[in-house]
């Protein structure tokens, strides 16, 4: 290499000056203005250097592609005479493949993009063999036009390329056999730059060449937290450090692969100097057969639900977590109705069938973060995690879920081909904390679960008398609201909104005026539409009651300016055709929809928010108006915030209560004062009771109130008398 190291330096001083020469020597063919005796001395200058360069060198038409001259060394390289190449075409000489690009680069010099330019081409000798050359190519430059001619130098690489050729052949065939070596091979560098991997490296870990540029790029992509990665990279340093003649003892890591999943590794290596060889061995394989052992430990094979010792183990920690919330969860024990008679007449082949189906079917009624266990035999275990605040909640969710698995389980099944119906005895029971045991709890289910049976069957009874009562009266509250919305026993309230000590609107509010129980607080029964789909007949209700109402008060001039602002649930805002039910409300009653303000809540933003801005742009083109319901108390982004087609944010009651007291709280609504502002967007504080608290709230730019303070909610008849008594309301914002 160093031989030609030095035919280059000496090639390229020889170009540099034959160039100088040739810009002469091409001048003076188009005419410079020089005697003919220079022009020959010219000549005879250059035709010497031509003849001892150590290198070919060509003067070649930029027009025509045609040599114009060649020296001896040029001849030499190809084997033709100088009267056989002058007046040649280029073309002629250059291999097929490489002449485009060869004319390209010429081209491009013609036109002055490029001072010169260097390339390895093949150009063919006179007996028809092929040379590799290194051909360096750059114009004669003439006063005052564009260059005639280039000057081109070539060398011999031929036996280079070979060279390289032979190199790249040796390279594949180590590359093709590292490639089938049973583990993966990481060579890095100095710095950790990854310089080579194998097949297999890619196949354990997913990396390939793309993932691993830059310096220590394997062990940021392989451990992306940099706490686990600062562990593993000390592990592996210690190891590297105690290294006995280059061998880096073998190591268990858990990766991070490219897709994401976590893979675990046996590590080792080989130091070579600065270089370090990482080699990967997978061990998913054996960790498949561990976890296959202790899969059998803890599920059962049949129905591959937990069984009876990790149920109780999972029991055991939902009660942990029962303790920590202060929160209560609930236990549920299933047991099929004649199933000892289905195995004895149908074989035990069909029992497995059945309660395979079975717990596929309670599968797809518990979450996530519920346990689901066969007890053994025809039993099942669901145990539903403390997340209820009360016992009352906790008994309501586990009776729902009761019903939901009996209803699940009296549809048909198939064994054999053949249509089968069974049912299910269902007992519950409710816990707090520690104060049953696991052996506890599941006795106290497996008593219930016996009255259950005793009841008849195709039944749910909870161990706690009174928790039954609970969600008997739960049900019949039910049933009671769904008479109500068929018989019109809920009827919209209005609580007043204020600017400036005027009533501009109000707030529709639903009450529920029951024949037996009479006025029914909505905290009781709002938490039971939502959570039942009862909210959405009854949203519509209201939105209607207040599309009604809007064009009523248009006949009256005092009234006519009054807006009214109505909840829309997220159960309501998610129908397919929700915008669609809003207008027809509008068309049906003519109410005036400028007038019309539909409060949102934050959760809306948690689910599908391209949905829920196509809706919202969909009717504020019809000129409705919204307003995000207790602002704050939520987690919306402020990157969908600004993209929402927003009128009004409404400050929580729980922020203004406190405002005066909790310098927290008053931060906040200062907060969210100067965010409304910025987004041009109206703020109105709700649950404003004192008059400290409303001069606060004006202090801070806030000029919007809803509250006890002006109003409760009341009735129709009370809430236009309230604004009749107000010279100055009903005029709107």
């Amino acid at each position: 290499m160093s031989v030609l190291h030095a035919i280059g330096r000496r090639g390229a001083a020889l170009f540099a000056f034959a160039q100088r020469l040739l810009r002469r020597g091409g001048a003076a063919l188009v005419g410079a203005r020089r005697s003919r005796a220079a022009l020959l001395e010219s000549e005879k200058r250059l035709q010497a250097v031509f003849d001892q360069a150590a290198v070919g060198v060509a003067l070649v038409d930029m027009r025509t592609g045609c040599f114009e001259r060649v020296n001896q060394k040029y001849c030499d390289i190809l084997g033709y005479t100088r009267d056989e190449l002058q007046g040649r075409s280029v073309r002629d000489i250059s291999e097929a493949s490489d002449y485009q690009l060869n004319l390209d680069l010429r081209d491009e010099l013609q036109r002055g993009r490029r001072a010169s330019f260097q390339m390895e081409k093949r150009q063919l000798r006179k007996d028809g063999s092929m040379v590799w050359v290194d051909l360096t190519v750059a114009p004669v430059l003439q006063e005052g036009g564009v260059p005639r001619y280039n000057v081109g130098v070539i060398q011999d690489i031929t036996e280079r390329r070979r060279m390289q050729d032979t190199l790249r052949r040796s390279e594949e065939q180590l590359r093709s056999i590292l490639d089938h070596l049973p583990v993966g091979i990481l060579l890095s560098g100095p710095d950790g730059q990854a310089i080579f991997h194998n097949r297999h490296f890619v196949d354990i870990t997913g990396y390939t060449w793309r993932d691993l540029v830059g310096a220590g790029a394997w062990w940021t992509r392989a451990f992306p937290d940099p706490d686990v990665r600062a562990q593993a990279l000390s592990r592996w340093h210690a190891a590297c450090s105690q290294a006995h003649a280059g061998q880096i003892a073998r190591a268990e890591y858990d990766v991070c692969r490219a897709d994401g999943g976590i893979c675990s590794v046996a590590l080792s290596g080989i130091a070579l100097g600065h270089n370090e060889i990482l080699i990967f061995e997978d061990l998913s394989r054996y960790k498949a057969a561990e976890e296959q052992i202790n899969y059998l430990a803890y599920y059962d094979p049949l129905t591959g639900l937990a069984n009876w010792r990790l149920l109780r183990d999972r029991l055991d920690t939902a009660l942990s977590r029962s303790v920590l919330r202060k929160q209560c969860g609930a236990v549920l024990m299933l047991d099929l109705d004649r199933f000892k008679l289905l195995n004895e007449v149908r074989g035990h082949d069909c029992g497995d069938q059945l309660l395979r189906q079975v717990a596929q079917r309670l599968r797809g009624q518990v979450r996530t973060e519920d346990v689901l266990a066969r007890h053994g035999g025809d039993a099942f275990v669901l145990v539903l995690d403390a997340d209820r605040p009360t016992p009352t909640q906790a008994a309501a969710h586990a009776g729902e879920l009761g019903e939901r698995v009996l209803a699940a389980l009296r549809a048909p099944f198939l064994l054999d081909g053949e249509s089968y119906r069974t049912t299910a005895s269902i007992g519950a029971a409710v816990f707090q904390g520690r104060a049953e045991s696991p052996d506890e709890l599941l006795r106290q289910v497996d008593v219930a679960l016996y009255q259950a049976k005793a009841s008849g069957r195709d039944v749910l009874c909870f161990y706690d008398a009174r928790a039954q009562a609970l969600v008997s009266e739960r049900a019949a509250l039910e049933s009671d609201l769904r008479v109500a919305l068929e018989q019109g026993q809920l009827e919209p309230y209005y609580q007043a909104q204020v600017c400036d000590g005027r009533i501009i609107g109000a707030e529709i509010l639903v009450r529920w005026h029951h024949p037996r129980q009479g006025l029914v607080p909505p905290a009781a029964f709002i938490p039971l539409a939502e959570e039942t789909g009862l909210i959405q007949p009854l949203g519509e209700a209201m939105l209607r009651a207040a599309c009604q109402q809007l064009a009523a008060w248009a006949t009256d001039p005092r009234l006519a300016g009054l807006t009214l602002s109505v909840n829309i649930s997220p159960l309501q805002f998610y129908q397919d055709d929700f915008v669609a039910r809003v207008l027809d409300a509008l068309a049906d009653t003519g109410a005036d929809p400028s007038l019309l303000e539909l409060e949102l809540t934050e959760g809306l933003l948690l689910q599908d928010v391209e949905d829920t801005i196509a809706k919202m742009v969909r009717l504020k083109a019809r000129g409705l108006r919204f307003s995000l319901d207790d602002f704050g108390t939520g987690y919306s982004s402020l990157a969908y915030l600004k993209r929402l087609p927003l009128d009004q944010l409404k400050i929580d009651q729980s922020f203004v209560r406190d405002v005066l007291r909790d310098p927290n709280d008053a931060a906040i609504v200062r907060t969210l004062v100067a965010l409304g502002s910025t987004f041009g967007l109206r703020v109105i504080a709700e649950g404003v009771e004192t008059e400290a608290q409303k001069a606060f709230l004006l202090a801070q730019g806030c000029r919007h109130w809803q509250g006890y303070l002006f109003s409760r909610p009341v009735p129709l008849g009370r809430f236009t008398a309230l604004v009749r008594a107000n010279p100055a309301s009903g005029q709107g914002v």
